[in-house]
């Protein structure tokens, strides 16, 4: 029995959730900043201060090794150019060539909007890093291009473990930040909302390019659907009553 077509969601509704996802989340992104320059006129957001003196108690040499090795392999050179372009490269030898490029164009896009957003609100990093870093501390550049990642990759390979493995890099990424006083802990959820939002917004163009490469190629209609086609062919002709 089927439902009445008039209480079914529209797929048109169904197929804008990255656009209303992804669209909120760049906008919280960049609420986030006007409140933090808002707040700078009374001093930095009390929850930043108290996050940044617990991350500065807890430091010590295993920890600080961890959060280098994070800091090399989600930015700079490597994190920055090397990683995307291995995965990017990858994704053209296996043949799927609307991921590899979606991928690409999710990572540039995602980068060029966190230096617009460094250079738009121009916030003060924390005094105690412990590594060197560019200008501007919101968004978070590392969080972003890991949640980027994550998020796009979950989207190619739709599985539980990349979503899993995606979530756990990304969180990782965000207290190593803190945890070397690059960031602050605002600066890590700006971060995320920026490779959130730029991840689901470019999703949409690619949704039915990607969808249909991940399916392969449409069926030719040999083989075992050929005999299963002769099979219920032979199985009509016996049922059929002899016309005289």
């Amino acid at each position: 029995m089927h439902r009445p077509a008039s209480i079914e969601p529209p797929r048109a509704v169904l197929r804008r959730w990255p656009l209303y996802l992804g669209g909120g989340a760049l906008v919280l992104a960049v609420l986030l900043g006007v409140l933090i320059v808002v707040r700078q006129q009374s001093g930095l957001i009390g929850l930043d201060e108290e996050w940044a003196e617990e991350m500065l108690d807890i430091r010590g040499p295993v920890g600080t090794a961890l959060a280098l090795f994070f800091d090399t392999a989600g930015g700079h050179l490597v994190g920055t150019y090397v990683v995307p372009a291995v995965i990017t490269i990858l994704l053209f030898v296996f043949k799927r060539r609307w991921a590899a490029f979606y991928f690409l164009v999710t990572t540039l896009a995602s980068a060029l909007g966190v230096q617009i957003l460094k250079h738009l609100f121009g916030r003060a990093r924390p005094e105690d890093m412990l590594v060197t870093s560019d200008f501007g501390s919101f968004p978070s550049g590392h969080v972003a291009n890991a949640v980027t990642m994550a998020v796009t990759l979950s989207v190619i390979f739709p599985v539980v473990w990349v979503w899993i493995a995606g979530a756990a890099w990304s969180i990782m990424m965000a207290l190593s930040r803190t945890y070397l006083g690059a960031h602050w802990l605002t600066d890590t959820l700006g971060g995320a909302l920026v490779g959130i939002g730029v991840a689901l917004l470019l999703w949409l163009p690619f949704a039915a390019s990607l969808t249909a490469e991940r399916r392969g190629p449409p069926s030719t209609g040999t083989g075992a659907e050929t005999t299963d086609a002769h099979t219920t062919q032979a199985e009509t002709a016996t049922t059929e009553p002899t016309e005289r």
